[in-house]
Order: structure tokens, then sequence, then C-alpha cells
């Protein structure tokens, strides 16, 4: 399988310290502390028989292939390579497949992830942010492959599907009978040979434009909008002067974020904007990613809004953090918090014992979406102070 999906890691605060091991948590938050690593020490390291095997290829496709050869020996992760921008991201398990039920301690990628991590390196743009299945569908395609064809007219950089009816893998053809692919939890990207036979539904070939991914401007963080006709501003308010219009989808240097003016836009609401290494503002509605982007430090602006409905704002700690809709970490996930961030706490509740970090705690904070998260990710006390039981 190869969904579209983010994930986690963490940092310690003062709780209630654990003298149990943290395995009741295997299936919740990866940490660093329990990360599961590849086999090279968890760099990305290429394999001598791993790059274009046959001519052919375009210098896009190339660089895809190097780029995808890059990352043998990185984990197979359920989910992983769908962040907000192309890279490893720890996964999660998919709820069937107990292969996969340590994915969520993994950094890697899975099939397509892996494709779109290849070709965003290859061409700049995020081409392929997807599934197997959209990817197999893309607009991208120069050309096209049916299973009856083989491998005969493929070229290394080229994109091999399998699935009948939905797609559900893919992997990059290298040329001379070879592959490179993120198989399935529980292994690493790897070589291999090619599969033409079982339900093998053809190739594609992504369309050969573009030039290789610039640095951050300015010491920026590279983010994709969405859209057509996206326009920035002087300051973070749709009222303040046109700085900048974006017909299409295009990359944006992000400098850093605050809250400020509450945007309602294409079905969504959001007040934090993004200042833009040219001094301009976006809302982060229109930037592919949470509502708080990953990565992205405090303008040093105004604060988040104040608590509402007689909540009790804290401030979370930790990268990835989940929220659930029961105060239980197998219950289904509603948010996760890519950055340390403001939560509005209405009451708190003894619920299920969660082991994380070195921290044992039963209490559970509600927030004011209706949404759980434990109190050992929350700043505080491990009972909080000045919230009610619910």
């Amino acid at each position: 399988m190869c969904p579209v999906q983010i994930s986690t890691t963490r940092r310690p605060a003062g709780r209630v310290l654990a003298t149990t091991l943290a395995a009741a948590l295997a299936a919740f938050l990866p940490t660093a502390a329990h990360a599961v690593t590849a086999p090279h020490a968890g760099a990305a390291v290429q394999d001598a028989a791993c790059g274009a095997l046959a001519p052919g290829a375009s210098a896009t496709a190339k660089a895809a292939v190097d780029a995808a050869c890059s990352q043998i020996g990185v984990w197979y992760s359920w989910g992983g390579g769908h962040g907000a921008t192309p890279g490893a991201t720890y996964g999660y398990y998919d709820g069937s497949d107990p292969d996969s039920l340590h994915d969520n301690e993994r950094k890697g990628f899975d099939c397509s992830g892996l494709m779109r991590y290849a070709y965003y390196r290859a061409t700049g743009k995020d081409l392929l942010n997807g599934t197997a299945d959209d990817q197999f569908h893309s607009s991208h395609a120069a050309a096209r492959f049916s299973a009856g064809q083989g491998t005969g007219p493929l070229v290394p950089g080229d994109l091999m599907f399998w699935g009948s009816g939905h797609i559900h893998h893919v992997a990059m053809y290298l040329g001379a009978g070879k592959m490179v692919e993120a198989y399935e939890s529980g292994t690493h990207i790897r070589v291999t040979g090619v599969r033409t036979g079982g339900d093998y539904a053809g190739a594609i070939r992504v369309n050969p434009q573009g030039s290789p991914t610039p640095p951050p401007a300015d010491g920026g963080t590279v983010f994709e909008t969405w859209g057509t006709s996206v326009r920035t501003h002087s300051s973070p308010s749709v009222h303040a002067s046109v700085r900048d219009t974006f017909s299409g989808p295009t990359q944006v240097s992000v400098q850093c974020q605050e809250h400020a003016e509450t945007v309602t836009a294409e079905g969504y609401t959001n007040d934090i904007w993004a200042k833009l290494a040219d001094g301009s503002w976006l809302t982060n509605i229109y930037i592919k990613g949470p509502a708080q982007l990953p990565g992205v430090p405090d303008c040093g602006g105004s604060s988040a809004p104040p608590p509402s409905g007689g909540s009790k704002a804290f401030q979370t700690w930790g990268t990835g953090v989940r929220t659930h809709s029961q105060p239980n970490v197998n219950a289904s996930v509603v948010n996760y918090f890519a950055q340390p961030t403001t939560v509005n706490v209405v009451c708190q509740a003894h619920a299920q014992e969660v082991t994380a970090d070195g921290y044992t705690n039963d209490a559970w904070a509600k927030l004011t979406n209706g949404s759980w998260l434990t109190n050992i990710y929350i700043k505080g006390g491990a009972w909080l102070a000045g919230v009610p039981s619910c």
C-alpha cells in the first residue's frame, strides 16, 4: 500500500517518571530514542548497483534515478514521504498489516513517497504528490507503456506500476532488468529485478522538464503553493496591498510565520500567515502542509488567539504529536502538531495510561475541537493546573 499521510518524533518534559518500558506505546508516536535506523546509520548511502544502467534517459530522469538511489537502505515506512514537502517522514500503522506496526518508528518512504521525492529532487517541482494510483494517472506523463510491452521500450527513470483496476505499487526502472523500490513494511529501499508478470500494469515516462530544486533563499524553508491567482500582501492581511500574484502552484521560501488576520477561503479557515523571502505575506491556506507549517519559526508577531469557550491555553512540546477522537492512543487521529504549538484545554480526565519518552501518565486533556491529547505532551504538571475535570 502507498497512502498519503504524515507522521512524527518528539522530546522530554516534566512528567511522572516511567518505571516501565515504553513498549506499550509501540503503535503511538515514534521517538528519537526508539526510532529504528537504517543499516547505514541513517545516512543516505548510494548502492553500487543502483544507478542508470542503460542509455536513453534524459538528464531529468538520470537525476531522479540518482535521488532514488541515494535512499538505498532507508526504511520502507507506510505513509512515509508524504509530508508538506517531499522527503523521508515517519509512517504509521495501517491497522491491518502487522508488519507495519512499527512504521511510526521508522523514518523513510512508501513506494509512491520515494517516487515523489526522486522527481522533486530532479525537477524542483512536486509533480508526483499522491498515491501510486495517482502517479499512474499523472498528467505529467510524457509517454505511457502497456504491460504487454514489458521493459522493451523503457529507459532509466521510467515508473513501473502494479495493480488490477486500482494501482497499489510503483517502482523506478534502472535498466538492465533492474529497478529501485520501497517494497513493503519491514524492508529497506532496495534494487531488485523487474517483475513484469502477475498484476504488472505498465509504465509511464515523466515529462523531462524542470531543474534541480534550488536551495532555500535567505535561510528560509521551501514549500509548494496550490491554487490559481493566489496573492501575497505587504502585511498579513487580505486588505493590505498586493505584492505578487501566483497564476498557478509555485515554490515559495518561507522565513517565518505568525498568527494574524483570520482568513476563510476554499473551504478552509486559518489565522496563520507565512512571511516570504521578499518580505511579502501569504496566508498558510494556500501553502501545502498543515495549518501551522512544520520547521518554520514564529516571526515574533502576535501570539496565538486567546482561549475560547472557557478553555485554558497551554503549550505543547515535541514534534508530530497526535490528538485523538477519544482519550486512547488507539482511537482515530484527529490532528497532529508538526511543531510545538498552543492548545486550548477545556477539561481533563483520567483514562488510558500512556508511556512515552520516559514518562507515564493516565491524564488526558480535551481540547476545544473535541479531540484528546495525552498530558505527557503538554507543558505543566502531570495534572494540569487550573483545568477542571471532565
